[in-house]
């Protein structure tokens, strides 16, 4: 469909019901989830294992054929967990999967499709053993990780890089950079006389945004109407 036809009422529903579905369903898998997050789909979200831990203000947008997956899998007691800070964007197709833990700072954004994990999850000689080797993750605060990257076990990227799209990350990379290829390396300095603007910014005044979001679906959505929704739906035509 090209355009919404929704109604702007039952554009306000579809955000209950996602609400909803997060409080009843969702929050009680997570071990924390911190207050003004906004999930997109977010029946397409898959946890297993705990902890797995959400700060303030997540952005969390899911698709039903890329499900955002959190898993914690140790076969070592007190062992795997997953840490993710405030302000971050999880975008639809993220994997998250722990062994031995898993941090994420405030502010960072991981596209589509990214993986990042703390283990191999089968032995290099025994194939039989299920983790294999396991060393913790970091990702500074501000970190962006590209579309369909990998970033492996015991790495840790320094505050505001970026890792380019495709990446694989199999080492450390420093702060204020932008590193790509398989291995990530690094090809670019941040300019430190160039301001980074956050995440954070966003939410500078939730109530503020709130209304502007509102503003913005009701212009949106103006002149959409349920029976041209349904029409939409039951009988679609070129431009819908």
């Amino acid at each position: 469909m090209n355009h919404d036809r929704r109604p702007y009422y039952l554009k306000r529903l579809y955000y209950k019901l996602q609400d909803k579905y997060v409080e009843h369903f969702l929050r009680p898998q997570f071990s924390s989830l911190g207050k003004g997050y906004h999930f997109i789909r977010p029946w397409n979200v898959e946890i297993f294992g705990s902890p797995v831990i959400i700060g303030d203000f997540a952005h969390i947008v899911c698709a039903a054929d890329r499900k955002i997956k959190f898993v914690i899998w140790s076969e070592a007691k007190g062992k795997g967990k997953i840490t993710i800070g405030d302000y971050c964007l999880v975008s639809p197709g993220v994997r998250i999967t722990s062994a031995s833990g898993i941090k994420i700072g405030d502010n960072c954004m991981i596209a589509n499709g990214a993986y990042i994990t703390d283990a191999d999850w089968h032995g290099i000689y025994d194939r039989l053993k299920t983790v294999g080797d396991s060393s913790p993750v970091e990702l500074k605060n501000n970190v962006w990780i590209g579309d369909s990257a990998i970033v492996c076990k015991g790495v840790t990227i320094g505050e505001n890089s970026i890792v380019g799209a495709g990446s694989v990350v199999a080492r450390d990379i420093p702060e204020n950079c932008v590193a790509v290829g398989n291995p990530a390396r690094v090809v670019k300095e941040l300019d430190p006389n160039i301001e980074i603007v956050k995440r954070e910014k966003l939410f500078e005044n939730p109530r503020e945004l709130k209304k502007y979001m509102d503003d913005f679906d009701r212009s949106f959505l103006k002149g959409n109407s349920t029976l041209g929704w349904l029409r939409s739906i039951l009988f679609p035509k070129a431009g819908d």
